[in-house]
């Protein structure tokens, strides 16, 4: 059974350096997007997303005006109604 030699480090640690990960190689992509750009373009991208988020405040608004109004049945019922489009979805 031979015995393993000495192990070196093929390059010496550079911390101003990133490191080398094999079968990684970063890009260099710098975009100045403003947030309304941004926000268009994922939008765009997947307008679903802004959809349920509008339906969800808007549940949630809902509700917690019918709790101030004092219409708990009606309150209770906007509770669940506001993960409806996300649990039909699993």
């Amino acid at each position: 059974m031979a015995t393993p030699g000495p192990v070196t480090p093929e390059a010496p640690f550079e911390p101003s350096q990133p490191p080398v990960i094999e079968g990684f190689s970063p890009s260099v992509h710098s975009t100045s997007e403003s947030f309304k750009e941004k926000f268009l373009h994922k939008t765009r991208e997947n307008p679903m997303v802004p959809i349920g988020c509008l339906g969800t405040v808007a549940a949630l608004t809902y509700g917690l005006y019918c709790f101030h109004q004092g219409q708990s049945q009606r309150s209770q019922l906007m509770m669940p109604t506001r993960t409806a489009p996300r649990a039909s979805w699993s």
